[in-house]
């Protein structure tokens, strides 16, 4: 399940357009690299909460195959097309969940949980704007060794100010900003286990799935860490835009490593 109805505000140059979780990196949206990071570990089942401007979802994936392969196309009252590029997606399905517009987070997985199948005790959760080289199968697998109700991937955040160590009104020395950061913060990338939406979702429609579920999951010790060391990247602002695209430009975007 991805989270993709958010307004990206701090995209709003971008966002204006277009959906933050399809705003391009290279020639494919962000969301797309998201979905082939879960599929390298075999997760091929998508589903993806809309809301801002879903009808660039629907008209993407609709139009997928001719959007990804050269074909060749017979005019005529019974039109055919012949596509001549393999698909590398081939197998996925992706389900469009219409969540509203001004839904909040917890709002958006309590509706689209209505598209899990009946035999998903737990579900993959992860935001619409995070690219990492994570390994799914080692966070499934600390998920199942914890026994959690979720399991949150922790990364470090981008190092974006030095630090100032103050004595009185001295500053004694000045720390450089480190590439990352020596905090955690939450990545998504997250195992969530079905009864979450009974326990904590259920009668809360409105509410942030990071406040009251995530809180209390917290207090009930029913949620663990899965600690990301390596690569990880929000697409939150410009420079970030331009920083991930020129990654993927030079060849050198470190979230395809499984792929």
């Amino acid at each position: 399940m991805i989270l993709c109805g958010g307004k990206g505000t701090r995209l709003r140059d971008i966002t204006e357009l277009l959906p933050k979780p399809m705003v391009p990196i290279g020639e494919h949206p962000i969301v797309w690299h998201i979905m082939h990071t879960f599929a390298a570990f075999g997760v091929n089942r998508f589903i993806l909460c809309l809301g801002y401007k879903e009808e660039a979802f629907i008209d993407y994936f609709l139009n997928f195959r001719s959007r990804v392969s050269d074909f060749t196309i017979t005019l005529g009252d019974d039109p055919k097309i012949t596509y001549h590029t393999a698909c590398r997606e081939a197998g996925w399905q992706v389900t469009l969940a219409h969540t509203g517009i001004d839904t909040m987070t917890g709002g958006r997985i309590l509706k689209a949980s209505a598209h899990l199948a009946p035999t998903d005790t737990c579900f993959f959760l992860t935001y619409g704007d995070g690219v990492a080289d994570i390994d799914i199968d080692q966070l499934y697998a600390q998920h199942r060794r914890f026994g959690k109700l979720i399991t949150v991937s922790a990364v470090h955040p981008e190092g974006r100010f030095g630090n100032l160590e103050i004595e009185g009104d001295d500053v004694v020395a000045f720390v450089e900003k480190k590439d990352r950061a020596e905090t955690y913060i939450n990545g998504g990338y997250m195992v969530v286990e079905r009864e979450v939406i009974s326990r904590y979702l259920e009668g809360r429609p409105d509410q942030y799935f990071e406040q009251y579920p995530m809180r209390q999951a917290a207090i009930d010790r029913q949620m663990t860490v899965y600690r990301h060391e390596a690569f990880w990247q929000c697409m939150d602002n410009p420079r970030e835009y331009q920083m991930l695209n020129q990654l993927w430009s030079k060849g050198n975007a470190p979230w395809t490593t499984h792929w």
